[in-house]
C-alpha cells in the first residue's frame, strides 16, 4: 500500500512498474517533501472536461539540463505556466502548467523531463506491513536465512564493500555512517550539488540491499518496522561511476575497480567484496577483455567480485560482462513468485542463462524486491508512481538486485570466515546453495543463496575450493569491452582505444600496472587527474575523496542517459529489451541511438579538442588536466546522451 500523495489519474490501476531506470537528486529528501514520479508519457494525468475539450493547471516538477534554471523558469512562463518554487539540485523547478500544454514543455530546450508533482511521506508506516510482502526486504533476508548469521553475531561489522555504482544518496536507512565516499569519477564530480550524490537512483538502491539498516534494526533485526539489509553493520564505500542518467564508459569502471584494489585497506578499510550490478554485451573472450581483466585482478588481491550475469533470458548466449569471466561470482536472479518461502522459487524469467562453458554460479531474490528509493531520482521521476512502496522504498527487479543480495551474503560469511580468500567464499556460496527442482542447472547454476546451509557448512580449504580456469591477459580492447554501446557528445561516438579524456588506452601497459595494483598514482589513472591525490578530512572516517575540478564550470550539458545497470525493469515484466539484459548496454532502452557518428575524428574528439559547442578554451592539452583539472572552460552545449547503465 503506497502512503505518498499524487495529482489524479485516470490509470490508477495500471500495473506497478518495478525495476531500474532513474532524475537529479535533491537533498530536500532530507526535511520534506519532493516531485513524486508519475511517468507523463503514456498516461493521462487528468481528465479532459468533456464540453472544452481542455485539461485543467497541473502541478509539475520541470527538470533541466545542468545550468537551465533559469531558462526552465523562462520556459514554464512561455507556456503560460507559473513557477512555484525553484529546485536548483534539478536544474529546474516546481511549477503549475495549463495540462494542453505539457507536451509543449517538454518539447523547449533545456527541458530533460516534466513529472508530476506530489508529496512523498519518508516512513514505512502508513499501512504497510513488511512482513506480508514477499518483495520486502523482512521477508528477503529471512529468504535467504540472513537472520541465522545475524543471531549468531554475524552482520557484516568490519567488513566493507565496495559498491561501484551510481553513487549513494543518505535517505533514511543509509545515513547512519555506514557509507564513505570514495572517488566520484562520473560526469557529476564537476557539480558541487551532484558530487558522489545518487541522483539516478540504482547506487542507493543497492546499497540498501547490502547494508541498508534503520537506527531501530538492532542486530537481530527482530523489528517488522525498521529496514535491514542483508549485511547491516557492514561498510559501503562508494565509487561512483555514474552519472544523474546512469551513463559512464567502461574506461571509468576500470578506473573504479583498479581504485578500489589500491586503496582497500587504506586507513583501516577492509574492502573484501566488490558490487558489479552492471554488465556490457561484449562477446569479446574474458581471456583479452579488459574489464574481465580488471575484475579478475581483484579478485587475485583478495577482494570478492560479485557480477551480474544479466537480463537476457533463458535464450541468451552468454552472460554479460565482467561475469563471463568464470573466476568471479555471477548472480542471476531467483523469482519468489509472490510468496513467503523457497519452495516455489524458480529461476526470473529475465534472467540470463548464459552457456554451457558459462552459466551463473547461484541465483538470488531478484524479483520485485524492495529496496530504498531516492526521492526525486532519474528512477524515481520516471517510474515512482507504480513503483514506490511505503513511501519510501522502490520496487527493482533484476540480476542487479540478486547481486546486491550475495554481496551482502559475502560480507557475512567474511565476518564469520575472516581470513576466508574469494575462492573460498564462493565455494562456501556455490556448494550450499539450494537447487531449484523447477529449472535445469543450466539457469540456476548451483541453485539459489542459502545462508541458512552456508553457515553450518565448514569453509572448503584453499587447494579444495582453488580456481584453474585459464587467466585472463587483459590484452584485448577496451573497445570491444564496451560491446555495442558507446557514449556520445555533440553526435560523435567514443570508440577506440582511448578513454573518456581521449588519452590512448594502451590494454598491455594498464594491464601491467594493474598486475602489480599500481594503475593509480594520487588521482592519476591513465596519464590523467580523474580525482584529487587523498582523502580529504582526519582519514576514512567521516572522509571523502576529493575530486579536481575538470573544467571551470564543470559539466554544462544535460548529462548522460543510459541504459547499463542490471535490473530488468521497474515493472512486473522488467525492462525487457532495455537494460541489462541480453544486450548489456542495449541501444533501445534510455536513448534513440546511443553514441552515434563516425567516431572520435574530425570535429569531435580530436587531439586539439573541442571546438564550437563542444570543448572550449584550448580543450584537451597534450598531457591531459592541465593544472588543478581541466583547462578551457570545460564543457559547454547540450551536453552527453548515451545509452548505458539500466
Amino acid at each position: 500500500m503506497e502512503t505518498t500523495t499524487r495529482t489524479a489519474r485516470s490509470d490508477s490501476t495500471a500495473a506497478r512498474w518495478d525495476g531500474s531506470g532513474w532524475t537529479r537528486c535533491a537533498r530536500a529528501f532530507a526535511i520534506g517533501s519532493i516531485a513524486a514520479a508519475t511517468l507523463l508519457t503514456g498516461t493521462t494525468l487528468t481528465t479532459r472536461a468533456a464540453a472544452t475539450g481542455e485539461r485543467p493547471a497541473q502541478s509539475v516538477i520541470v527538470r533541466g539540463a545542468a545550468g537551465c534554471t533559469a531558462s526552465v523558469a523562462a520556459a514554464v512562463v512561455a507556456v503560460g505556466g507559473t513557477v512555484t518554487r525553484p529546485l536548483s539540485l534539478l536544474d529546474g523547478a516546481a511549477a503549475t502548467v495549463p495540462g494542453n500544454q505539457l507536451t509543449a514543455l517538454r518539447a523547449r530546450p533545456c527541458i530533460v523531463a516534466v513529472t508530476a508533482d506530489g508529496s512523498v511521506t519518508l516512513s514505512s508506516t502508513g499501512g504497510y506491513d513488511p512482513t506480508s510482502d514477499a518483495g520486502s526486504m523482512y521477508n528477503t533476508v529471512r529468504e535467504i536465512g540472513a537472520p541465522t548469521y545475524w543471531q549468531a553475531g554475524f552482520t557484516g561489522q568490519g567488513v566493507d564493500v565496495a559498491l561501484i555504482d551510481s553513487g549513494v544518496s543518505p535517505v533514511p536507512g543509509l545515513d547512519g555512517g555506514q557509507v564513505v565516499n570514495g572517488p566520484d569519477l562520473s560526469f557529476d564530480s564537476q557539480s558541487a550539488t551532484l558530487q558522489s550524490l545518487d541522483a539516478f537512483g540504482h547506487g542507493t538502491h543497492m546499497a540498501s540491499i547490502i547494508a541498508g539498516r534503520d537506527p531501530a534494526a538492532v542486530s537481530t533485526a527482530t523489528s517488522r518496522i525498521a529496514f535491514a539489509g542483508v549485511a547491516p553493520d557492514a561498510h559501503i564505500v562508494s565509487v561512483k561511476v555514474a552519472d544523474a542518467h546512469g551513463a559512464t564508459d567502461i574506461s571509468q569502471v576500470i578506473a573504479g575497480i583498479d581504485w578500489t584494489v589500491q586503496h582497500a585497506h587504506d586507513d583501516g578499510r577492509n574492502i573484501r567484496v566488490i558490487n558489479l550490478s552492471f554488465g556490457t554485451d561484449s562477446v569479446q573472450s574474458y581471456q583479452l577483455d579488459p574489464l574481465a581483466y580488471a575484475a579478475e585482478q581483484a579478485w587475485k588481491h583478495g577482494i570478492v567480485v560479485v557480477a551480474a550475469a544479466g537480463n537476457g533470458g533463458g535464450a541468451t548466449a552468454s552472460l554479460t560482462n565482467p561475469a563471463t569471466d568464470p573466476f568471479v561470482i555471477a548472480v542471476g536472479a531467483a523469482d519468489a513468485n509472490g510468496t513467503v518461502g523457497t519452495r516455489d522459487d524458480s529461476v526470473a524469467s529475465f534472467s540470463s542463462s548464459g552457456s554451457a562453458s558459462r552459466a551463473p554460479d547461484l541465483v538470488a531474490p531478484g524479483a520485485h524486491i524492495e529496496g530504498l528509493r531516492v526521492p526525486g531520482s532519474y528512477i524515481d521521476t520516471q517510474f515512482g508512481s507504480t513503483a514506490t512502496v511505503g513511501g519510501r522504498f522502490f520496487l527493482g527487479s533484476g540480476t542487479s538486485q540478486a547481486t546486491a543480495v550475495v554481496s551482502g551474503a559475502a560480507a557475512l560469511i567474511i565476518q564469520q570466515h575472516p581470513s576466508a580468500t574469494p575462492d573460498q567464499v564462493k565455494s562456501l556460496l556455490t556448494t550450499s546453495a539450494q537447487p531449484l527442482a523447477s529449472d535445469p542447472r543450466s539457469r540456476q547454476g548451483n541453485g539459489e543463496l542459502s545462508l541458512t546451509a552456508a553457515f553450518s557448512a565448514k569453509l572448503p580449504k584453499q587447494k579444495l575450493a582453488g580456481q584453474d580456469f585459464a587467466p585472463s591477459t587483459g590484452m584485448g580492447t577496451l573497445d570491444a569491452a564496451r560491446g555495442s554501446i558507446h557514449l556520445v557528445a555533440n553526435g560523435v561516438a567514443l570508440t577506440g582505444e582511448q578513454d573518456i579524456f581521449g588519452n590512448s588506452w594502451s590494454s598491455p601497459a594498464i594491464a601491467n600496472a594493474e598486475s602489480s595494483a599500481s594503475a593509480w598514482t594520487g588521482g592519476v589513472f591513465n596519464g590523467s587527474g580523474w580525482s584529487g591525490s587523498g582523502w580529504s578530512g582526519s582519514g576514512w572516517s567521516n572522509a571523502t575523496w576529493t575530486s579536481n575540478a575538470w573544467s571551470g564550470s564543470g559539466w554544462s550539458g544535460s548529462g548522460w542517459s543510459g541504459n547499463v545497470w542490471t535490473g530488468s525493469g521497474w515493472s512486473g515484466s522488467g525492462w525487457s529489451g532495455s537494460g541489462w539484459s541480453g544486450s548489456g548496454w542495449s541501444g533501445s532502452g534510455w536513448s534513440g541511438s546511443g553514441w552515434s557518428g563516425s567516431g572520435w575524428s574530425g570535429s569531435g574528439w580530436s587531439g586539439s579538442g573541442w571546438s564550437g559547442s563542444g570543448w572550449s578554451g584550448s580543450g584537451w592539452s597534450g598531457s591531459g588536466w592541465s593544472g588543478s583539472g581541466w583547462s578551457g572552460s570545460g564543457w559547454s552545449g547540450s551536453g552527453w546522451s548515451s545509452s548505458t547503465w539500466s
